[in-house]
């Protein structure tokens, strides 16, 4: 069992505060006891822009000198790029494309081995195969470039913020259409939760494909402090032989946060009920 924790809540995505840069981050998490961070490709923490070598090498040293890796990584879509993959407009999802490349290569320098895939969104006016093509044609040439960094790409239904992929089902649709061997798939509790369907059967339908999995309480709280039965969900990972990090993905929604006392809240509950299930 190996606990991550994404460090949304700490950055200045998608609410400005609070905000900490990544190097005053890693130490907290750390002393917490993760194992790992998972870090958004958003400032102040790893927009690739603005983490030049020298940073990218201070970084990677601080993450050593404190025992912690970094679980996985993941794009900051929406805002002035955009970054939608299904965009009707060519230049962004070229855009698209180069962003996900700039932040493989940011993760394979940190020692990351995933990096989640958020499909983009359905624009008005562009027909539901259309838009799902041009996602399967980025993702197609993202994940042929992270093979060669050791990189796998981890398809998100992301129901609460767009309308392609949606489901267990659309990410297995899509991971399979794309047939690349380092496309695979993940999910969020919280937006199991949307659906109003159940976590166990994401995890069940995705078996040996799951590499990678959000967890979140409704109201993007921390786990054990909302509806959400996460026993049965850690039963269920035990029972695919699930390896993955459980990775913690809470409250960034919102500014009135204390991202320590969140960080350690979670982090303790989680590790408790994770071992009582036997993960």
């Amino acid at each position: 069992m190996k606990i991550s924790f994404n460090t949304w809540v700490y950055s200045s995505f998608p609410v400005w505060l609070p905000a900490y840069t990544l190097e005053d981050v890693i130490p907290r998490l750390a002393r917490i006891g993760y194992d790992a961070l998972e870090i958004g490709a958003a400032t102040p923490h790893a927009y690739p822009r603005y983490v030049p070598p020298e940073r990218r090498n201070r970084i990677k040293e601080l993450l050593d000198t404190n025992g912690i890796a970094v679980s996985s990584m993941l794009p900051a879509p929406g805002g002035g790029p955009g970054y939608n993959g299904a965009s009707p407009l060519p230049e962004e999802r070229r855009d698209t494309v180069q962003q996900f490349n700039d932040v493989v290569d940011l993760c394979a320098a940190w020692g990351g081995k995933f990096v989640l895939y958020v499909a983009g969104w359905q624009v008005f006016g562009t027909s539901r195969p259309q838009a799902w093509e041009w996602s399967c044609e980025g993702l197609k040439e993202i994940a042929r470039y992270a093979a060669d960094k050791g990189v796998t790409i981890a398809v998100e239904p992301t129901p609460v913020d767009s309308n392609l992929v949606e489901s267990a089902d659309d990410a297995i649709k899509m991971m399979r259409e794309v047939d690349e061997p380092n496309v695979k798939v993940m999910f969020d509790t919280y937006h199991v939760l949307f659906r109003q369907e159940v976590q166990t059967d994401y995890v069940y339908q995705m078996g040996k494909d799951l590499k990678h999995i959000h967890l979140s309480d409704s109201d993007r709280l921390a786990p054990g402090q909302g509806t959400v039965d996460f026993l049965s969900l850690f039963q269920a990972l035990k029972d695919v032989e699930y390896d993955g990090y459980l990775a913690m993905e809470i409250a960034f929604d919102k500014r009135n946060v204390q991202p320590d006392a969140l960080a350690r809240d979670a982090y303790e509950y989680v590790r408790a009920l994770a071992e009582q299930a036997g993960l």
